[in-house]
């Protein structure tokens, strides 16, 4: 898809990756809106895609979750976890407003504002490689559990079965 690289999004996430010294984005042909879609589009298994869903607390304050696509966030469960009494859903606008990125984009790299409660899939280190999201349906990057560990400052969690 021609342009990709050129938004404002994706820049901010290609910049991180610049700084962290990490890989490069790829442009899908395909959408990968979705987690299935991601890994049709790069022939992987749907498990090794990182999918950035937010959340936020009874406090109002957002939480980041970087999830393995093999699963659905169980918000009982990250709930209890955390000793929390639930976990709310963000509304796509409030994504947008938090992190500069559109549902569908949603890079755990390249946020606008600063966030304090990232958590990272602990499925996630089940695989050498992993792919997420470089600010555009379009656009993905490669890296690993430890690697995204390390530049999101994620604690691991486990967050589905």
């Amino acid at each position: 898809m021609d342009g990709v690289l050129e938004r404002e999004p994706v820049k901010r996430v290609a910049k991180s990756l610049s700084e962290f010294q990490m890989g490069a984005i790829h442009v899908l042909k395909e959408s990968a809106r979705t987690a299935q879609d991601a890994a049709s589009a790069l022939n992987i298994e749907v498990g090794q895609i990182a999918s950035s869903l937010i959340f936020r607390l009874p406090d109002g304050s957002p939480i980041l979750i970087i999830t393995s696509g093999r699963h659905r966030v169980d918000t009982e469960l990250v709930a209890r976890n955390l000793s929390v009494s639930h976990l709310d859903r963000a509304d796509a606008n409030y994504v947008k407003e938090l992190s500069g990125f559109s549902v569908g984009g949603v890079s755990p790299l390249g946020w606008i504002n600063k966030i304090d409660h990232i958590y990272i899939d602990q499925a996630l280190s089940e695989y050498p490689a992993i792919w997420a999201a470089a600010g555009h349906p379009y656009a993905v990057f490669p890296t690993s559990f430890a690697e995204l560990q390390r530049v999101t400052d994620a604690k691991p969690l486990v967050v589905g079965e």
